[in-house]
């Protein structure tokens, strides 16, 4: 259920494999994403399931409608009822409150702040990291007096370099605005690695304490992947401060 956690001076970081769930096939067993088709009992089952392995209140967990941009949310609190707002990333300064972000491939990035109390998570897919939702999301906490030099950053499972197959104009592209995302598949063809770009990013901004979790879900039988199965489950990253 919980396939990786860290913990960091009061700052919590997780990310779910796909096992421990309710949610049928081709969603089985832990999916946490309610716009896939999935029955939205089961997303609620699995979400509270979720939220009850890591010790927190599901309805202080805050989604987003996450849309491949580059758009940053502030929140300090549940989202009033209503439709979530469409952004990529969430910074909060509320202790207790826990951010979420879906992938299936995508980089879950999340950053912590414990001195300044604050938090972020963010949705790096190929085009978020090119628009820089990451750096984005790192100047939203900043505002709330978070320092670059004491965020810890955990990227989360993703598809990898060695997989991630895209034509050679998309490579260059991407390369473009960051040359650390260029890569090449195990098999030879253009790739694009979406961690490495997002690593680099924060690299240059200051963040010294970043890591990967290096689980490739493409490869990964536990985990969700878009690229393999089309129609699949999504995993979840969170991240929280006592």
């Amino acid at each position: 259920m919980i396939g990786r956690r860290f913990d960091a001076n009061g700052a919590h970081f997780a990310f779910t494999d796909r096992w421990g769930g309710v949610s049928a096939v081709p969603y089985e067993e832990l999916n946490l994403g309610g716009a896939v088709g999935d029955d939205p009992g089961a997303v609620r089952a699995n979400r509270a399931l979720a939220a009850d392995a890591l010790g927190l209140d599901p309805s202080r967990v805050v989604w987003m409608n996450q849309v491949h941009g580059a758009d940053v949310a502030e929140v300090d609190g549940p989202w009033p009822t209503g439709e979530i707002p469409p952004v990529d990333a969430l910074v909060t300064a509320r202790r207790g409150l826990a951010l979420a972000v879906l992938t299936a491939d995508c980089v879950p990035v999340l950053l912590a702040d414990p001195v300044a109390g604050v938090v972020a998570a963010a949705h790096a897919g190929r085009p978020g990291m090119v628009a820089g939702v990451v750096p984005a999301a790192l100047a939203a906490m900043v505002r709330l007096g978070a320092d670059p030099a004491r965020v810890v950053a955990r990227t989360g499972p993703a598809v990898c370099g060695r997989c991630y197959e895209v034509p050679e104009a998309m490579r260059a592209e991407v390369a473009e605005t960051e040359p650390a995302a260029s890569a090449e598949t195990s098999w030879g063809t253009p790739a694009v690695d979406v961690t490495a770009g997002v690593l680099a990013q924060l690299d240059r901004l200051g963040v010294t304490d970043r890591r990967s979790c290096g689980i490739c879900t493409l490869e990964s039988a536990d985990h969700y992947s878009y690229r393999r199965d089309r129609t699949t489950g999504r995993l979840a990253g969170y991240v929280w401060l006592d």
